[in-house]
């Protein structure tokens, strides 16, 4: 599989097997070996590329270990210490990592659950790890534009020089990003002043800040995905025929489309909760197929899922247009389709047999 394949892999199994994970050493043998086999490319049973349980004397501490630590052209690269999934990472958990730092060649750390991996290393002062990391990677909310900064720490494109000089810039960048993220969320109350002062000429008065709170949330998830859906519309163009929404709990695949000779492109609204199922169901479908056959289009009732971009190999359909009620579309041998309510988007993992059925009868 392609790199970014083998990271969708991974994703779809700590999200289907992280409420089976309870330990540390679950966290290990379920998710953290696997990241170091099928994503940073080390063999995982070879002494002279990954050991586990490392020591180090570290001044008076005699025997202390870190849970991994990976070797590349006979020196020791990258420390792993682990903790319990589940769990939030802290300072506290790398005091470990802090130790062993200052006393191996290594330049990178990498504190992690299984689910988050915090990527640590040497800026603000030489042979002392950072307080804070210069890389998140969040399986639960991955960011795409790091993967190519993680594929330099593999085996096969191992690159530390270059991503170190590009850690300083990741660092804030990362910070930044999750910075804003917290403030769209929930903004603080310096946010709310710093955006009302700009739109509103009163005083801002505790009656202002608390009347204002709430609009500037409105205003940023607005914003949002009015960015999410121009982008999709510029992406994907008007090329969304699909046939439309049966009026029964089960239906056929092959129906004749309503809309289909229409122009859907005004009509159609893709929203960020149809983007990210769309997501989930093309994680777990690539173990069958990769992922550029994985295809999706957007109609008034339903958003499809279809391999190979063909109405006759329908993979699922997202029901999500409803004002309370969400459900996911499964197909069985005869292409009928069966309806499930769900209340989340994790909920589509419930349903992962049936998807990749549907693409084993296609993917021939």
């Amino acid at each position: 599989m392609e790199f970014n394949e083998r990271i969708a892999a991974l994703i779809t199994k700590v999200r289907n097997q992280r409420d089976m994970v309870q330990t540390e050493e679950g966290a290990k043998n379920a998710f953290i070996m696997p990241f170091i086999s099928t994503i940073l490319g080390y063999d995982v049973f070879d002494p002279l590329e990954v050991v586990p349980e490392f020591t180090a004397d570290v001044g008076l501490k005699k025997g202390e270990k870190v849970d991994y630590a990976i070797l590349h052209g006979g020196e020791v690269q990258i420390l792993i210490e682990c903790k319990r999934s589940n769990g939030q990472l802290t300072a506290e958990h790398a005091s470990q990592l802090f130790r062993y730092f200052a006393v191996t060649n290594a330049r990178i750390a990498i504190l992690t659950n299984g689910e988050v991996y915090q990527f640590y290393t040497d800026l603000d002062a030489p042979n002392r790890m950072d307080a804070k990391p210069f890389l998140v990677l969040d399986f639960h909310d991955i960011d795409e534009t790091l993967l190519p900064e993680l594929r330099k720490l593999t085996k096969e494109s191992f690159d530390l020089e270059s991503i170190i000089s590009a850690a300083e810039e990741l660092k804030y960048i990362g910070q930044i990003k999750r910075t804003l993220a917290a403030q769209f969320k929930e903004p603080e109350s310096e946010w709310v002043k710093f955006l009302t002062t700009r739109v509103y000429d009163g005083s801002f008065t505790q009656r202002v800040r608390e009347q204002f709170t709430p609009l500037v949330a409105k205003a940023a998830t607005q914003f949002l995905n009015d960015q999410v859906n121009s982008r999709l519309q510029t992406a994907l163009g008007s090329g969304f025929a699909a046939p439309s929404e049966p009026e029964t709990a089960e239906s056929s695949a092959d129906e004749p489309s309503d809309d289909e000779g229409t122009d859907r492109e005004s009509d159609v609204e893709t929203t960020l909760e149809e983007i990210g199922g769309y997501q989930i169901v093309k994680a777990i479908a690539c173990s069958e197929v990769k992922p550029h056959r994985i295809i999706h289009r957007d109609a008034k009732s339903y958003f499809a899922i279809l391999l190979d971009d063909n109405n006759r190999k329908p993979i699922a359909r997202l029901h999500f247009n409803g004002k309370s009620k969400k459900y996911l579309g499964t197909f069985d041998a005869d292409k009928n389709e069966r309806r499930h309510l769900i209340d989340s988007l994790d909920d589509i993992y419930l349903y992962s047999d049936s998807i990749r059925e549907a693409v084993q009868r296609y993917k021939d």
